[in-house]
């Protein structure tokens, strides 16, 4: 007997048993599909429960059999029994394989329909806030015990950091009032509701919707509520989320908060983070306020995610939670939030103080117990300022001391880490003797914190004795170490000792040598000791990539030893070097040495590429260079007008496209570009350095962002690309897609996979995305496209990409050809761009989310041209 049968042959033992039962009329059974590759659940959550008219369900569960609600004659035993054997036989064919399993039955009742919040213009909350319970309390370690893995020097937390369990009260989820398939008086209706709950599921995004397309003539809300539902219990989210976007386009669709509440739910478990989004934002628009658990699990996919931005994202959710929700969010939200913040890499984590801080305040005022990791934590941070703020340090400790914490090995370090900013000696000390009875093995990092607090006070000497001591106990310097003494010992102009232990840094064979090699030729200048920087300038060109940097500093050891002709070579040497290039710095350099030089000639070609690449001429020169000019009637303007060139203006275009954002201010006069990099991305660090040249004289060097000055000159692009603050295609785009348009597109927000595709991404609407299609086919590029939230990833695929390169390829920065080039190793991809599979086979189109409204709306003629034609 095979397993099918064995189930067959229990069900109907157990079904025997029901109808012979007399308390029949008191429970009422249910059958449980549950998939084969998911694991019941010891215990059943009650945030996960879907509840019915007159019950609540697991999700887990696919309720056969109709509930009677109060005032509706109950269903017989026999005709019970008859449902479930006939539903059993309809699902049996599913294409997922389950088992059947009877779940015990619950006692009739009402279940109390909890209304949503709505959000108020007029009046505050009320004392009462409404919250949720736990949601899925078997997987609260998931969600609290993240784990983030970083390269970069981060803070170490205890193993037993997020480790609580919250035991504070919880409250029922939203009710969903759905009828079953038994409570639907037409048989051909619970067949085609059967036959749409079994099919979905199996196909593919495109087919999903021709599908439903096919089935408007008869499907209603209740309906479609029924099958979104029936994919969520039966995990197949993704096709759950799919049925309720298109609900939202068809006529009679009216909002649903526990619907959108469940699935977004679902979402967010599912770390789909933009999806989860994507019904949170629709339910706010709807002016009602998401459950407690709802922000709590959109909070937790933003973290999950290793994007640029997503921590950003997840603090201003955290934010609204307690703002505009009223919530006090559970304490393993915060622990999980307050260790997301400090596993950033160190230049990032500085930023987020103010955060930390109002993290640590929401957990004092909630009367919850702070975890020794959240004091050394906001320690740790208040260390790396560049403005340290003392008195808080203090009172951090003494909180830390009264609830009887001692201060651990962090702690000490990021006091010494404070201490050298200050040049405080004295505390510096005491920790040392601190940090010596507690580990019998000093961190490095000590090291050079204490050789630092030494150097500020002048006595460089001590610090090289401790440099000694570091290389004595751990028996050899760090990288950091060798940094930090040769810094030191420069600034301190004790040649000798520079060059020795400099000496020794390079025998070690550690890398990273740079810094160095800056620190002793800047010696060198201001000593005048010429000889000496060239030799050391060659030097650094053996041990590292070129720098600009370096060549400055060494065009200007030539201008000041009168080496013209040398430093002629080496500005051409420059000029050639794509990597290195020329400045602002490096031209008025040559053109001091040209006029000091009283060359003339040579000084009026400066001062015209200057002009070409609209640098600025310092002003001490100004006056002597009118002089030269004067012979050709000549002023010497500066700073000169700013303009974007033809390469400029092309170059930019692309960049618009692949994500660059303009900001404008109230009244849309000035506008500012904001470049935005993967810092992790080998391709956008050779990218930013070339734009860093392109468009120097655009870049607002005060920002600490990436970004261009304000200037009205940027108010055609914002009309055109971020018309009232958000992206969009232009109408005119395909005059637009010239060659090096596409490079810069392909190079700023394009990918290549490891077969060879390239994908681009681009934000706006379908007709955009269609334009652009269109304009690529006339260049005899076919590609296909797909849509990832609120993101278009345009796929040229096979030969396709092949010819996109050849089409791109002189305009791609040189550095970048051998990583950008179909066929060879995959460039840096991230999470979003791995997730997007274009199937050959399938149409060009995903019809998800994308063209169905023109379906619905009578285009589907271009919508199907789109389709078979890209």
């Amino acid at each position: 007997m095979n397993s099918s049968s064995k189930q067959l042959v229990g069900l109907g033992s157990v079904l025997d048993k029901l109808i012979r039962s007399s308390s029949l009329h008191d429970h009422i059974p249910t059958l449980s599909l549950l998939h084969t590759r998911q694991e019941f659940p010891a215990q059943r959550p009650k945030e996960m429960q879907l509840s019915t008219t007159s019950r609540e369900l697991s999700p887990f569960i696919f309720p056969l059999s109709s509930i009677p609600s109060p005032g509706k004659s109950y269903t017989t035993p026999m005709r019970t029994a008859l449902s479930l054997l006939r539903s059993l036989s309809t699902s049996l064919p599913h294409h997922h394989r389950r088992y059947l399993l009877i779940q015990r039955t619950f006692p009739l009742f009402k279940p109390h329909v909890v209304n949503p919040p709505r959000i108020s213009l007029f009046c505050t909350h009320s004392g009462e806030q409404s919250s949720v319970s736990n949601f899925v309390e078997q997987l609260a370690g998931e969600d609290e015990n993240l784990d983030f893995d970083k390269d970069n020097e981060v803070f170490n937390f205890d193993a037993s950091f997020v480790s609580n369990v919250d035991s504070k009260n919880k409250h029922l989820s939203p009710s969903l009032d759905m009828k079953e398939l038994d409570e639907l008086p037409e048989q051909w209706r619970r067949s085609k509701l059967a036959w749409l709950c079994k099919e979905l599921p199996a196909h593919k995004p495109a087919t999903l919707i021709r599908i439903l397309n096919a089935q408007r003539k008869w499907v209603n809300q209740e309906d479609m509520t029924y099958v979104a539902v029936h994919c969520m219990r039966i995990r197949e989210n993704e096709t759950g989320f799919r049925v309720y976007k298109w609900m939202m386009q068809q006529h009679w669709f009216r909002f649903d908060f526990s619907l959108a509440t469940k699935l977004a739910d679902y979402m967010g478990k599912e770390r789909k983070y933009l999806k989860c989004r994507e019904i949170f934002d629709d339910i706010i628009n709807h002016g009602l306020i998401p459950t407690e658990y709802t922000f709590h699990i959109l909070i937790i996919s933003y973290l999950s995610s290793s994007n640029r931005g997503c921590l950003d994202e997840a603090f201003a959710i955290y934010n609204r939670m307690i703002q505009l929700g009223g919530y006090s969010p559970r304490l393993s939200l915060h622990n999980s939030l307050f260790k997301a913040l400090l596993t950033q890499p160190e230049d990032s984590s500085k930023h987020y103080v103010h955060q930390a801080e109002f993290i640590f305040h929401q957990m004092v005022t909630s009367g919850f117990k702070i975890h020794k990791d959240i004091y050394s934590g906001l320690i740790w941070l208040h260390s790396h300022q560049d403005k340290i703020d003392k008195e808080r340090i203090t009172s951090l400790r003494a909180e830390m001391e009264l609830s009887g914490f001692d201060e651990t090995k962090e702690v000490l370090i990021s006091i010494l880490r404070a201490c050298s900013k200050e040049g405080d000696i004295n505390e510096a000390e005491k920790t040392w003797e601190k940090l010596l009875n507690i580990t019998p093995t000093i961190p490095s990092q000590a090291f050079v914190y204490k050789m630092e607090v030494y150097a500020r006070i002048g006595e460089h000497m001590i610090s090289f004795e401790v440099f000694r001591g570091m290389q004595e106990q751990l028996g050899s310097a760090s990288i950091a170490g060798f940094h930090k003494i040769i810094e030191i010992l420069c600034k301190s102009n004790s040649h000798e000792l520079a060059e020795s232990v400099m000496k020794e840094f390079i025998e070690s064979g550690k890398k990273t040598l740079m810094p160095s090699f800056l620190d002793l030729m800047n010696m060198y200048l201001t000593s005048g000791m010429h000889d000496k920087l060239e030799y050391t300038f060659l030097q650094s060109l053996e041990k590292c990539p070129p720098n600009r940097t370096l060549y400055n500093i060494y065009l200007k050891s030539l201008v000041d030893s009168r080496n013209l002709q040398k430093a002629e070579e080496t500005l051409r040497e420059m000029q050639s070097h794509e990597a290195v290039g020329v400045d602002t710095e490096s031209c008025n350099t040559i053109l001091r040495g040209y006029l000091d030089g009283k060359e003339y000639a040579k000084a009026e070609k400066i001062y015209t590429l200057m002009k070409e690449k609209k640098f600025h001429i310092e002003p001490d020169l100004i006056e002597n260079l009118e002089h030269v000019l004067s012979s050709n009637q000549e002023a010497v303007k500066n700073p000169v007008i700013l303009k974007l060139s033809k390469e400029q203006r092309e170059a930019l275009v692309g960049l618009l496209l692949g994500g660059v954002q303009i900001e404008s201010d109230e009244k849309r006069k000035n506008h500012t570009l904001v470049f935005k990099f993967n810092e992790d991305s080998g391709v956008h660090k050779v990218l930013k350095r070339h734009i860093s040249y392109e468009y120097h004289e655009w870049l607002d060097s005060s920002s600490e962002q990436f970004t261009t000055i304000p200037h009205s000159y940027f108010g055609f692009y914002a009309d055109q690309f971020w018309p009232q603050g958000q992206p969009a295609i232009p109408k005119l785009i395909h005059r637009w897609l010239s060659p090096r348009v596409l490079a810069y597109w392909y190079m700023y927000g394009g990918y290549k996979t490891s077969s060879g595709d390239i994908l681009l991404k681009v934000k706006g609407s379908e007709d955009g995305v269609d334009r652009i299609v269109k304009t690529l086919q006339k260049k005899s590029l076919t590609c296909k496209v797909k849509r990832k939230g609120r993101v278009f990833w345009i796929g040229l695929l096979g030969s396709n990409s092949e010819w996109f390169w050849k089409l791109v390829d002189p305009y791609i920065v040189r550095d970048l050809k051998d990583v950008l080039k179909p066929g060879n190793i995959a460039s840096d991809l991230k999470e979003e761009a791995q997730n997007v599979e274009f199937d050959r086979s399938d149409s060009d189109y995903s019809e998800d989310d994308i063209f169905d409204t023109k379906v619905e709306n009578g285009s589907g003629a271009n919508a199907a041209h789109l389709s078979q034609g890209t």
